[in-house]
């Protein structure tokens, strides 16, 4: 068993998690919001075109949002040059198929491709792999910081996309944030749409080159950097 996500909504689909006093993505656009922030941010669509594999690591599953809009983006590469997809995630209170399903309700393509997620059964403690075309997830559900030691595969690129660091700070400490940093290749890079200070110091200290930049939306500015 595990503890399932408690959620509200916003605007009839947009989660709202009452025990983070947080909602898990911009009412300005989610969708957009994932390829701003992390998909651009990691300059991912100039790196993973004629790779074998792209290796992705998230703290922050969520809705699985970031991982399907990733997956339609990679498969709108031809085939001759498309990479294989491994996506790395945690998430310690996992939403139902169907709070993932109206939360994606929006863009009926990334519903599909939940779709094709949901029918290989629920998420249970720990890691777990599921495959699909074009992709293969692993998923830690429980304690990130419990679990990355045993991360996979070292990332090449992290979505760093945990609720308000005000509010969710375990997940933004510097013990994690160096793990983050040492379960990454060289070179690897981050990309978050945070740019508390508090975060920006633990990234640095962990060996991270960060840069603030433009924001999402509303916000004034975010953070991206790469493994010194």
């Amino acid at each position: 068993m595990t503890d399932k996500a408690q959620l509200e909504w916003r605007d009839a689909h947009v989660p709202y998690s009452p025990q983070f006093d947080d909602t898990y993505f911009s009412k300005a656009g989610g969708r957009e919001e994932t390829d701003y922030v992390f998909i651009k941010g990691n300059d991912l669509p100039a790196r993973w075109r004629g790779a074998q594999d792209v290796v992705v690591a998230e703290l922050g599953f969520g809705s699985g949002l970031n991982f399907f809009e990733t997956l339609r983006q990679v498969r709108l590469i031809e085939r001759t040059s498309r990479p294989h997809l491994i996506f790395q995630s945690f998430e310690r209170y996992p939403m139902t198929w169907d709070a993932m399903a109206r939360t994606l309700s929006p863009w009926p393509d990334l519903t599909a491709l939940l779709d094709e997620l949901s029918v290989q059964g629920e998420f249970q403690a720990g890691w777990q792999r599921r495959d699909v075309p074009d992709a293969t997830l692993y998923l830690g559900v429980g304690d990130a910081a419990a679990l990355v030691s045993s991360l996979p595969t070292p990332a090449q690129a992290w979505y760093l996309d945990g609720f308000n660091p005000a509010k969710n700070p375990e997940l933004w400490g510097q013990p994690l944030m160096q793990a983050v940093h040492d379960h990454t290749v060289p070179s690897g890079t981050f990309a978050t749409y945070t740019a508390a200070g508090w975060v920006r110091r633990n990234l640095q200290a962990a060996g991270f080159e960060v840069e603030r930049c433009k924001g999402f939306g509303n916000k004034r500015e975010m953070m991206k950097g790469r493994k010194l």
